[in-house]
């Protein structure tokens, strides 16, 4: 298991048997042993390995093995397949976590995943989407009103949302099934901590697209365009972008496009594509505005302040509720919130001091 684990460590870093032995002060040649159990790395060893791979030595003792199934990248062609490989090694690593909190309770917190009853069974056009993504905010009792934070709404229907650190722009986000090695399967989306909060929160909504449309799309349409048009009517519905903007227009003010994309949590181009869908701005004029979008630059970055990003909270929050009904020790606790014990303590104060305890 720690060979194993070593492996996907140095992977996860990006790190070549010879760079991880370098800076563990060590032959690549050990390195290798290491990862085929032919050698067992001492305590300091250990260390020095998980500090050179930026993840906590209790990764090389745990327990609880989880496997992506069927990951669906939304990325750039030019993110290949060993920053995909890296990738999914740090999405395991956080779904690993997560599995081992839940598994801590006698019953799961987490409600299992299903798409909501009453879905039509077959989409013949991207027009009818709109009434899709209706049944679903219905479904769940979201009205046609923002979603004010997306995260918290997918982990609440059952979803494992993981906000993965990455750097390279290349990457948007993930989809796939994880399964644990006693069976057990969760749904996971990925979105990367690059981003501000409204490509974060677009790109949340189109993975949920790939989750509920699957299987359901006549022979011809085109899935990734499918589940752009889920995630701007899911954002801001149909009702709620005539509302709020007029049966038709023939004009469209910059600061009304910035103040709704504020309210709603998707981009004022997203705004300019829900106008266009809805039929609120012609074809003509939605090209207009946008290449107006483009003179200013605001195609890679939109004026303003960015959209606060998306951050899960149910992982933190589970992981204290399970401290206070003993279900995991406090060094359990500080190892899966991957904090020091000494700050673990302090926030553990500060969080604690409303609490009531019950005999």
């Amino acid at each position: 298991m720690i060979a194993d684990r070593i492996r996907q460590a140095r992977l996860a870093a990006g790190l070549t048997l010879g760079a991880l032995g370098e800076k563990v002060g060590v032959s690549h040649t050990a390195i290798q042993k290491y990862e085929k159990g032919l050698l067992t790395p001492s305590s300091m060893q250990l260390l020095k390995l998980a500090r050179a791979c930026g993840i906590r030595t209790e990764y090389f003792f745990r327990t609880h093995t989880v496997e992506l199934l069927q990951p669906e990248f939304r990325k750039l062609s030019s993110f290949g397949k060993t920053a995909q490989d890296a990738l999914k090694l740090k999405v395991v690593e956080l779904v690993e976590k997560r599995v081992e909190l839940l598994g801590a309770f006698p019953e799961s917190p987490l409600q299992a995943f299903a798409p909501p009853e009453g879905l039509p069974e077959r989409i013949e056009s991207l027009d009818e989407i709109e009434a899709f993504s209706d049944r679903v905010r219905n479904a769940w009792q979201l009205g046609m009103n923002p979603i004010a934070d997306l995260t918290d709404t997918l982990e609440a229907v059952g979803l494992l949302v993981i906000v993965v650190d990455e750097d390279n722009p290349k990457f948007s986000g993930l989809t796939a099934k994880a399964r644990t090695n006693d069976g057990r399967e969760y749904p996971v989306v990925v979105v990367s901590k690059l981003w501000p909060g409204d490509r974060q929160r677009f790109t949340l909504a189109h993975e949920l697209g790939h989750l509920l449309l699957e299987g359901r799309l006549a022979e011809g349409l085109d899935e990734e365009k499918a589940c752009d048009r889920f995630a701007g009517a899911f954002l801001a519905p149909r009702v709620a972008v005539i509302h709020l903007l007029g049966q038709q227009r023939h004009a469209l003010e910059w600061q009304e496009l910035y103040a709704l994309k504020h309210e709603f949590g998707l981009s004022m181009a997203g705004w300019l594509q829900r106008a266009k869908q809805c039929g609120v701005i012609t074809d003509a004029f939605h090209l207009s505005i946008v290449k107006r979008f483009s003179v200013r630059g605001w195609r890679k970055n939109e004026p303003g302040d960015p959209l606060p990003q998306e951050h899960p909270r149910l992982f933190d929050q589970l992981v204290y509720r399970a401290l206070a009904e003993q279900y995991i020790s406090e060094g359990k606790a500080a190892e899966l919130l991957g904090i020091p014990m000494m700050r673990f303590h302090k926030e553990r104060q500060l969080e604690s001091s409303d609490a009531v305890a019950y005999q």
